[in-house]
């Protein structure tokens, strides 16, 4: 069963649980020397745990827009499936699209979208709106 982004009435196809694991494995691997949620709170903690309230859209904003921009320096092979087991691989192993460049356009949903966009548009929504993210 796959998981998706909800902000009210609109729902954003993400996938699998793992994937969804790995992205945030992969941006505390690489961007938090410190541990987990210990740079971006509000997405590796807050919605990391399944709703970022409204009060704190902005911020998992200017964290995302941060997270995206450094990831841009990380080479594909430098992506963590598990944070708690770093043996453990993506199930395409090494085979990736050669479009895929860096960690910033490594996650793409199982629907074909960049899980960046459908982030950053489900943020967007929430905010014009005055609503929750969920993660269902």
């Amino acid at each position: 069963m796959g998981i998706g982004i909800r902000t009210g009435e609109s729902y954003r196809e993400i996938g699998a649980p793992s994937f969804f694991q790995a992205f945030f494995s992969t941006v505390s691997a690489n961007l938090e020397p410190k541990g987990w949620g210990s740079r971006f709170p509000a997405v590796v903690n807050v919605l990391y745990q399944g709703r970022l309230p409204a009060t704190e859209l902005s911020k998992a904003r200017t964290e995302l827009s941060k997270i995206h921009e450094e990831l841009g320096g990380f080479p594909p092979a430098a992506v963590v499936w598990d944070i708690k087991d770093r043996s453990k691989v993506p199930p395409w192993g090494d085979e990736i699209d050669p479009r895929i460049t860096s960690l910033a356009n490594y996650f793409v949903t199982s629907d074909g979208h960049d899980l960046f966009d459908v982030l950053f548009a489900a943020l967007e929504e929430a905010s014009r709106n005055r609503l929750d993210v969920r993660i269902e």
